[in-house]
């Protein structure tokens, strides 16, 4: 049955109910241009590593009917139609749905099990259900652009009962992390307000002003995992189980005990899915010292850093608020003892928070990696302890940081 544009329903969707339109037309506007559909085409990781966590789980997909939810360029589709699908729906919103007619169109061995249907998930109407739900519905730190929202939906909408989804679980993976290089180059940005005299005004009475708007902004880079300073810790999203009001407000409390004395800058971020094939299992990650993807790592830079030796208990709080806008307010505290007279009373509590906007981030990397070997291992193991010596006048013992990154976090029973 053919759907070339999708069954709208009479009702406002949910979509419509939570995104501000200017947001959603930008956001649909610039998924619908091919050249951000190669942007990330031409991430091999992720387009690799989705390619062989269908095509080794064909016993999955054989004979199935799959949804791809948020087509883009109708890639996963094919891949899904080349590991034997019945039949594929794949619906895409955008204008991209135009162009991935035109790609399917061109691969007719394929494309005679692909519909494209153009119109949000939480709007259109299928004609079966889904035993597969297929998707790439990640942003920068998992959930930014909010469509892992779209594709709880979907699975409400159009899966069977047990049906498989690819993805099936997200992690985002936090530690904090010393980086003296990065927080000078942000605090250094904001000297510009403080001339007194550039054209013969006076900026300075913006200096606080611009010193906050820089430390707001998270800084999407990928850095060396030796400037973590502790194992990380995780916080697990099951796509399976999860409901859509579970990711308006996400709070993470953290913990963490300092591999080396140091200054902690702020806390690093990053993810990874699991698609849990029958066959095989593969995992998509975005770690420091993996290979490069396009989402990198993102880091929150405290204004204020603070002081930890070796073995410290650092903790504190990572606390998101989704908003009309696709994205999240970052509200981040972390906390440690500070040492000297009186600790051995227990110490006074330092303690730095930021609010930061995962809109509105510095984007501060290179160019990704061609990387196109699959990965077939619990990503953190990709991470080799490591030793580089740290130099600082603040520190009695200067320690060498220590890498201890084995354990991921949070495992998958």
């Amino acid at each position: 049955m053919h759907l070339p544009n999708g069954a709208i329903s009479d009702v406002k969707s949910k979509f419509d109910n939570k995104i501000e339109p200017s947001s959603a037309k930008m956001y649909f506007h610039y998924y619908g241009q091919l050249l951000h559909q190669q942007n990330m085409l031409q991430d091999y990781v992720r387009t690799g590593t989705y390619y062989v966590a269908v095509i080794e789980n064909r016993a999955d997909f054989t004979g199935r009917v799959v949804v791809d939810v948020g087509a883009g360029s109708g890639i996963l589709s094919l891949f899904a139609a080349q590991a034997g699908a019945k039949h594929v729906y794949a619906v895409e919103a955008s204008e991209m749905a135009e162009y991935a007619r035109k790609l399917i169109a061109g691969n007719p061995s394929l494309g005679q099990r692909i519909t494209v249907i153009k119109g949000k998930v939480e709007e259109v109407k299928l004609p079966e259900k889904a035993d597969i739900l297929i998707s790439e519905p990640m942003g920068t730190l998992l959930v930014n652009e909010r469509m892992l929202e779209s594709y709880i939906i979907a699975r409400d909408r159009f899966l069977v009962p047990k049906g498989k989804m690819f993805p099936s679980v997200g992690r985002i993976h936090m530690a904090p992390f010393s980086d003296e290089y990065l927080f000078v180059e942000i605090a250094n940005k904001t000297l510009f307000w403080q001339q007194q005299n550039y054209y013969g005004v006076d900026l300075t009475a913006l200096h606080g002003s611009a010193f906050q708007g820089y430390f707001s902004q998270p800084v999407v880079d990928a850095f060396d995992p030796r400037l973590l300073v502790s194992p990380p810790m995780s916080h697990v999203i099951d796509f399976n189980e999860a409901k859509e009001e579970d990711l308006y407000e996400i709070d993470i409390p953290l913990k963490f005990v300092a591999s080396v004395g140091t200054r902690v800058h702020g806390l690093a971020c990053w993810f990874d899915v699991l698609f849990n094939g029958s066959t095989v299992q593969r995992w998509l990650t975005t770690a420091p010292g993996a290979p490069t993807t396009h989402w990198y790592q993102i880091r929150c830079v405290l204004s204020q850093p603070i002081y930890v030796m070796t073995g410290q208990e650092i903790t504190g709080q990572l606390h998101m608020v989704a908003h009309n806008a696709q994205s999240y307010t970052i509200n981040l505290t972390l906390s440690a003892k500070m040492w000297g007279p009186g600790a051995e009373q227990g110490g006074i509590i330092q303690s730095s928070s930021c609010k930061l906007h995962l809109k509105e981030p510095y984007y501060r990397m290179s160019q990704p990696q061609p990387y196109t070997t699959a990965q077939d291992q619990q990503p953190l193991q990709l991470l080799q302890p490591q030793d580089i010596p740290i130099h600082t006048d603040d520190l009695e013992e200067p320690k060498l940081l220590q890498q201890p990154l084995e354990n991921s976090g949070a495992l998958l029973q």
